[in-house]
């Protein structure tokens, strides 16, 4: 439980964490580049993905040289109930109501 609230205490990987969750399909870390406060370079995402993944928040396979990650919600949900739900909620609640205008901040 301590690894899954430290990985989603940082904003970019509870950004990162909440729209694969809502996401229809599985994505690469470079669907992530202009996350919250513009473009974040490859190497800092690939440790948010690491740290998302070492939480076992994520799970993510190879595809040629690309790792495609997906949320393990189901499993999630199975241990945690709906916890990790009512966080990841949370968050998109805090940031439609801030606004598009106030993503940086």
């Amino acid at each position: 439980m301590q690894g899954i609230l430290h990985a989603l205490s940082d904003p970019i990987r509870l950004e990162i964490f909440g729209q694969l969750a809502t996401s229809e399909c599985a994505k690469n870390c470079s669907a992530f580049v202009h996350v919250k406060e513009g473009l974040l370079p490859k190497s800092t995402l690939s440790q948010h993905f690491r740290i998302l993944r070492e939480a076992g928040l994520i799970r993510s396979e190879r595809k040629g040289v690309e790792l495609i990650s997906s949320t393990r919600c189901a499993e999630l949900k199975d241990r945690f109930g709906p916890m990790i739900q009512a966080i990841v909620e949370a968050h998109i609640r805090h940031r439609e109501a801030k606004g598009p205008c106030s993503q940086g901040t």
